[in-house]
């Protein structure tokens, strides 16, 4: 009986599948998971070399998250009673759902959304109400505003991830201030973007921003998430629902230190916002893509019947981009991350070459 019982469980989840990732292509130019690459390499040389000089890692990391956190306060000028931290944003918002919702609880969001937050409320049974993007992968916050009343939870990456779709900054304001339950505002690529809805929490006891160090600090390998939240859930979170070591020492030193050189990591921003327009204008050059907006660091685009064709191409070049495929009417829709100047010059010249 007990047996059955845990083969069934077994059964269950791996019917899932999972959040799938990309293919690792061996020294392909990566341009497949929003990694930022534009991080100069000294950067990450100097505040892994500073962790370890600062790291005795035979002890566990007491006092760490809290000076990490400090300076997390200091650099989005947000209270640190309001700001608490995870293993990525990810595992933030898996803790946020196993213990927040259920098979009772639906979900407002959006389809597409963030592809491991869906793959864990299916995981969960956490019903989903998903609104579609448009034709042009565009969102009408009319839509969201008429289905709120359905929902417990409204959850939106913002820029929204696959897409790169941002809502106009009063839209998404409107929306918040209109739905009654939990919001989940997830700024993962916000650094990105127009904007941010992280002072909004000082006001709104109903809403959580989650950040993270992965995009725009280029410290996807860390695993370093935070959010911003009223205070009560934050003591929660950290104190009940959060591992008692959730971050390594190395990963919390190493935060610390690229957080006092916030400079380098603006100006890595500004280049990748630059390059993102590059790359849209050349590519809206071709007839056989369309292209769409961006605030985020990656352009989405739909080379229609010829997306599998394209995909190949390049990766027999050696450049790994993503392969997404049917996103609402659009059938052959990839996703090419913004890289150095270098790397984007490859895939222009790349799609240039196989397209004439």
């Amino acid at each position: 009986m007990k047996k059955n019982w845990f083969d069934e469980k077994i059964k269950k989840y791996s019917s899932i599948g999972g959040y799938k990732k990309p293919d690792l292509l061996k020294d392909a130019v990566k341009l497949d998971s929003n990694e930022n690459y534009v991080i100069p390499k000294q950067f990450q040389n100097d505040i892994l070399l500073s962790a370890k000089k600062k790291s005795d890692v035979r002890e566990y990391p007491l006092g760490g998250v809290e000076r990490l956190i400090d300076m997390i306060s200091k650099f989005i000028k947000i209270p640190s009673s309001m700001i608490g931290i995870g293993n990525g944003s990810d595992q933030i918002l898996d803790l946020i759902l196993s213990n927040f919702a259920s098979k009772e609880t639906k979900v407002l969001t959006s389809n597409p959304t963030f592809g491991f937050f869906e793959e864990r409320c299916k995981l969960y049974s956490i019903p989903l109400i998903a609104i579609p993007f448009s034709n042009t992968m565009k969102l009408d916050i009319k839509d969201f505003i008429k289905q709120s009343s359905d929902a417990e939870i409204l959850y939106l990456d913002s820029p929204n991830n696959p897409t790169g779709f941002q809502f106009p900054k009063n839209e998404l304001q409107k929306l918040v201030k209109s739905f009654e339950g939990l919001v989940i505002i997830d700024e993962a690529y916000g650094e990105f973007g127009d904007y941010s809805l992280a002072n909004m929490v000082k006001t709104h006891e109903n809403l959580i921003v989650v950040q993270t160090l992965s995009k725009s600090f280029g410290l996807a390998g860390l695993r370093l998430g935070y959010f911003i939240a009223n205070k009560k859930f934050t003591d929660t979170f950290m104190n009940v629902l959060q591992y008692p070591y959730p971050l390594s020492t190395i990963t919390i030193e190493a935060g610390i230190s690229a957080l006092e050189k916030a400079n380098l990591m603006n100006d890595a921003v500004n280049i990748i916002k630059t390059e993102r327009k590059r790359i849209i204008e050349t590519l809206r050059k071709y007839d056989s893509f369309e292209v769409f907006d961006s605030k985020a660091n990656f352009v989405l685009f739909d080379a229609h019947g010829s997306y599998k064709r394209v995909f190949a191409a390049l990766a027999e070049q050696g450049i790994s981009i993503r392969k997404l495929g049917k996103i609402g009417n659009h059938e052959g829709c990839l996703r090419v991350s913004i890289g150095t100047k270098e790397m984007n010059s490859k895939f222009l010249l790349a799609i240039r070459d196989l397209l004439g």
